[in-house]
């Protein structure tokens, strides 16, 4: 079983070029068997274009979140904080391995799924 994420189009990029190696987010998937991430660029490319492995989750204080996470976050400082407003701690998945796929893939076509608000399983058959 693998997670389908929705990530704008210049985070997504950031992590296939290596400069963003954390994916932050407000809330996480409850299976902790889950070892794959499969990155669906949301609007306006709308395309899965590769997936990652999790080295690891972490869970913090937002504070202590940032500084284990700020170097290579690919997102700014202000960012980051309007992106955790109003919450006490926040989520990032640590990217371990990436694979950008060679040809995009359609996310209705491909995984007969529709773009997830933040994640989706999924079963490869």
């Amino acid at each position: 079983m693998k997670v389908v994420l929705s990530i704008k189009p210049e985070f997504a990029f950031k992590i296939f070029d290596g400069t963003k190696k954390f994916e932050f987010r407000k809330s996480i998937f409850k299976n902790e068997k889950i070892k794959t991430i499969i990155v669906y660029a949301s609007s306006p490319v709308q395309q899965v274009i590769g997936e990652f492995e999790i080295e690891e989750v972490l869970n913090y204080d937002l504070s202590t979140l940032w500084d284990l996470t700020q170097e290579f976050s690919g997102i700014s400082e202000e960012f980051y904080y309007e992106y955790f407003t109003n919450k006490d701690q926040g989520f990032a998945i640590k990217i371990k391995k990436t694979r950008k796929y060679r040809t995009p893939k359609c996310l209705r076509a491909d995984f007969n799924l529709s773009p997830p608000q933040s994640f989706a399983y999924w079963t490869d058959k």
